[in-house]
């Protein structure tokens, strides 16, 4: 049983003065518009036509529903033609979940430029280190650095992330600046807590590859507590190159091994696969890898 069918043929019969001319109309068989109104009225337990060989007439009860259902039917065509327009238009609101580090120093002045093109478009961001679930949660669109996106979600590489080993001056004058991978593991490391490994891949100057790992005397979920605590001396960090790119620059770190390559993974635009994505989560998504790969 379908009610807005129902209630939708309902309407068109009255309008068309018959069942003949409804089901013209709307291109069904006349069978099947007698048997939605009588479904209908089996239903609502009332009589809403007065059937004859030449015209129909509503009851009172009838005369009723039809007023309500008119009303009912143009306020539904309005919002399907509202919805509509903000899936063809950039209006509405998305759903972000976006890394700490990352969206506040690289994302987040990408979406504020976005949003000044697009005044239509209002978004709500989890800033949030955890692997959200977008659909149980909500979420149009995460971002999400990592070397392997989640297969069952639309994944957009937006840019290439790089790492860098770093720690301070100060430090480095105390304890020496290591020219080699083996000098360097006599050093201890500012390590970040949600990596899923303890040791770093890198490749040497002359292309060979190996595996390095360090002990920690501070573990943290946050890159920028970790760069200042290297800025502060506490040892070696190595860190995403756009959290330590500032202090680099102002010297408050200095790079170590510069000619080594370490382990580099990617910043996706992760979304649910869907056949009607909104215009505009693809303009966001799209602005996202312009501004930032």
């Amino acid at each position: 049983m379908n009610r807005f069918e129902e209630i939708e043929t309902f309407v068109q019969t009255v309008n068309a003065g018959s069942f003949t001319a409804a089901a013209g109309q709307l291109g069904i068989a006349k069978s099947v518009v007698s048997r939605r109104v009588q479904e209908l009225e089996k239903r609502l337990g009332v009589q809403l036509m007065i059937r004859s060989t030449r015209q129909l007439s509503l009851t009172d009860e009838g005369q009723v529903l039809y007023d309500k259902a008119v009303g009912l039917l143009n306020d539904w065509e309005q919002t399907e033609s509202l919805v509509g327009h903000q899936q063809a238009s950039l209006q509405g609101t998305l759903r972000l979940a976006l890394p700490v580090s990352f969206g506040l120093l690289k994302v987040g002045p990408v979406i504020t430029s976005f949003l000044k093109k697009h005044p239509g478009v209002s978004v709500d961001i989890d800033f949030s280190d955890r692997k959200v679930d977008l659909i149980a949660e909500g979420f149009d669109l995460a971002v999400r650095i990592d070397n392997m996106p989640d297969s069952s979600l639309i994944a957009r590489k937006i840019t290439p992330i790089t790492f860098c080993a770093a720690a301070s001056p100060d430090y480095l004058h105390t304890h020496g600046s290591p020219s080699s991978i083996e000098e360097l593991k006599h050093h201890s490391e500012l390590r970040f807590g949600l990596r899923d490994r303890k040791s770093w891949q890198y490749t040497d100057p002359s292309g060979n590859s190996g595996e390095l790992e360090l002990a920690s005397t501070i573990r943290a979920t946050s890159g920028e507590f970790l760069r200042d605590a290297a800025i502060s001396g506490h040892g070696i960090v190595i860190l995403p190159r756009f959290i330590a790119e500032a202090a680099l620059t102002s010297g408050a770190l200095t790079e170590i091994l510069p000619d080594y390559r370490w382990q580099a993974l990617n910043a996706y635009a992760l979304y649910p696969a869907s056949k009607h994505v909104p215009l505009r989560l693809r303009k966001l998504i799209d602005h996202l890898v312009d501004c930032c790969s």
